[in-house]
């Protein structure tokens, strides 16, 4: 195991109704005028937006409010809301949505304490070195931006979709409360559970040797997806299945899982990509990426994959064969996720096969390579797309 800091400041409040904590944790963290960012008109249908304005009158704090949200959250978004809370001097931000509204906040927050471009960030041109405060109130259960450090924003002016990451981004607090997740489709709810096992698979795909401890920990994790997900879809209102969802949402980005060990991220990389010339869902781009990554990468520790396999998706070890276990793992996953209703080729996502020397290029690896589990070069992509152009069960 690798030398770590593991820093996780978030408060979580879990559970039913707390979204009516949303004044006094405000006031508990030193906000005093609040930008409320929001998505769609849902959050105002279904009263949350209501109950969680409620909150803050109750608790004597001024709020002004942003809609509009998008999923791949749009940097033009971004710049409106570093305006607004300029204009209004908003001194903390507090998030009403998914992982796409939570983004779009930390994009503000740190926007309007910057003299530049907030894209500079994004582009790696400057640090994080300050940033407002942020809250959320979580909707849906994918991304975990509720408990990480990281913000991915689409600038629309050529549909780049890129990431920041500091731990000034990390909320101060974050309620979850899996009622709120009970109304998604049953397809919003597939591309979450996707997006929560590849941040676990980004992390368990790694070099580092004798990582016993987060091994296991990453393999509840996607144990519970397996079991967790499919009873989801089938009974939306389970309250007690959105609950282990939602927490293993949390538990598979805030890094706890990936500590002490090597990391991949190249799927991720490879996906953004994908949602950043088709804005497809990131979940639905994942479920196609990253079996065809597994595919190209798997001989480089085949007994990784055989051990993934084994005691995730309950594969019979093959000891004359690893590699049958492995190509069986990988195909388990792959079948898994079509059963819950993800795409798993280029055509189920609509995308275009003659479009892969753009999604290349865009990638950025140039003549270089990429870091990760299997260093990959430009020939790499290409193969991992074609993969998954060609996908199928």
């Amino acid at each position: 195991m690798d030398n770590f800091n593991f820093y996780s400041p978030t408060e979580f409040v879990f559970g039913k109704n707390t979204e009516e904590n949303c004044g006094e944790l405000v006031k508990k963290y030193g906000g005093t005028k609040v930008l409320v960012h929001y998505g769609s008109a849902h959050a105002e249908k279904t009263g949350l937006l209501g109950r969680v304005t409620a909150s803050l009158e109750k608790s004597g704090i001024p709020y002004v409010k942003l809609g509009g949200v998008k999923p791949n959250p749009r940097d033009t978004l971004i710049y409106e809301g570093i305006e607004l809370c300029r204009k209004e001097n908003v001194d903390f931000i507090l998030s009403v949505g998914g992982g796409s509204c939570i983004d779009s906040s930390k994009g503000i927050a740190i926007g309007v304490l910057y003299d530049g471009d907030v894209w500079d960030f994004y582009a790696k041109k400057v640090s994080v070195t300050k940033a407002l405060p942020i809250g959320t109130v979580l909707t849906i259960a994918a991304a975990g931006s509720e408990g990480s450090g990281g913000s991915v924003v689409t600038k629309e002016e050529g549909g780049l979709k890129r990431d920041v990451g500091s731990d000034l981004l990390r909320p101060k607090f974050s309620i979850l409360n899996p009622e709120l997740t009970t109304s998604l489709p049953a397809y919003q709810t597939a591309c979450g559970a996707t997006d929560i096992m590849a941040h676990v698979f980004e992390r368990y795909f790694t070099n580092t040797k004798e990582v016993e401890i987060t091994d296991r920990l990453c393999e509840a994790v996607l144990l519970t997806m397996v079991k967790e997900t499919p009873r989801a879809i089938k009974d939306p209102k389970n309250y007690d299945v959105r609950a282990n969802i939602m927490w293993a949402g949390t538990v598979a980005h805030n890094d706890i899982v990936g500590v002490g060990r090597s990391q991949d991220w190249n799927s991720h990389g490879i996906e953004h990509e994908l949602s950043g010339l088709y804005d497809c869902a990131h979940g639905a781009g994942l479920a196609v990426v990253m079996p065809a990554w597994m595919e190209h990468v798997y001989k480089h520790d085949v007994m990784r994959f055989a051990q993934m396999a084994v005691r995730v998706f309950g594969c019979e070890m093959n000891f004359e064969n690893p590699e049958a276990t492995a190509l069986e793992g990988i195909y388990r996953f792959r079948k898994f996720l079509h059963e819950i209703g993800m795409p798993i080729n280029f055509e189920e996502l609509g995308a275009k096969e003659e479009d892969i020397p753009v999604l290349v290029e865009k990638f950025g690896i140039g003549d270089g390579q990429t870091w990760g589990f299997v260093r990959l070069k430009k020939a790499d992509v290409e193969q991992i797309l074609m993969n998954a152009v060609k996908a199928e069960l």
